[in-house]
């Protein structure tokens, strides 16, 4: 038995989106970030760990034959660094059955202190890759979208590339909140000093999970905001230059 418990909120079998191949992705559950645009607003509450990292790997390991040789596992949420305990124990097991390991985190728990740093930098040893969600290039601007500073989310980004850890950036585009030209050129210069990243994604924003504001009893806070248009779309990947990131075309 683990000594580590992971409070997980569900599992995905045949994910194709959140890393290459097809995974096994485990959504754990807890999360303080509070994204106005949050489609998973039902995995904010932080709770008790009561899974095994043991029994999940072999419910995992029951797909493995569809995962060939790129897919494998990866750990969403909710936020994962909040249960990194849980993620090493995994993950360490995980490796030891050669499978391939991706980390879908918003990087809030992130911070060079201690006790997190060591086990941080001991976790990206047993990632192959890490998605990583920047919300808002803008931290006053960030603040008001989700209700935390992006300081050290970007401090993440900086360390990842210092350690040359792949990386996918993905971008949740949000008219008007974070489609300003302003906004878009900051965060392209941002994401070309890195170095690291493979894959430059811009998501659509959607009102997908509007229903689960509404279920949990809460005022969903943009009201009123419609999904961006195609040409915005374009516009966002072409001021990104996202195109020019093809790195994980060669491992897929």
């Amino acid at each position: 038995m683990g000594l580590h418990k992971g409070a997980i909120h569900s599992i995905e079998t045949f994910g194709s989106v959140d890393g290459p191949g097809i995974r096994y992705v485990i959504f754990l559950q807890g999360c303080r970030m509070r994204c106005q645009f949050c489609h998973n607003a039902d995995t904010w509450k932080i709770q008790e760990g009561d899974a095994d990292a043991d029994e999940v790997l072999a419910k995992a390991l029951r797909y493995k034959s569809y995962w060939r040789e790129n897919g494998g596992i990866t750990v969403s949420g909710g936020e994962p660094l909040l249960q990194i305990d849980f993620l090493l124990e995994l993950f360490t097991k995980a490796k030891q059955k050669g499978i391939h390991t991706v980390i879908d985190t918003c990087g809030q728990p992130f911070t060079r202190e201690e006790p997190f740093f060591s086990k941080f930098k001991e976790l990206m040893h047993l990632s192959d890759l890490v998605l990583l969600d920047i919300k808002h290039i803008d931290d006053e601007q960030h603040q008001k979208l989700t209700g935390w500073s992006n300081q050290n989310i970007l401090d993440m980004a900086r360390y990842l590339a210092e350690i040359k850890q792949p990386v996918w950036i993905r971008h949740v585009l949000v008219p008007s909140r974070n489609d300003a030209d302003e906004y878009l050129q900051r965060l392209d210069a941002f994401v070309k000093e890195l170095g690291n990243v493979e894959r430059f994604e811009v998501l659509p924003y959607h009102t997908l999970g509007v229903y689960k504001w509404k279920e949990l009893g809460m005022e969903y806070p943009l009201e009123g905001i419609e999904p961006p248009q195609p040409e915005l779309i374009k516009h966002a990947n072409e001021m990104l230059h996202t195109a020019d990131y093809q790195g994980y075309r060669s491992k897929q």
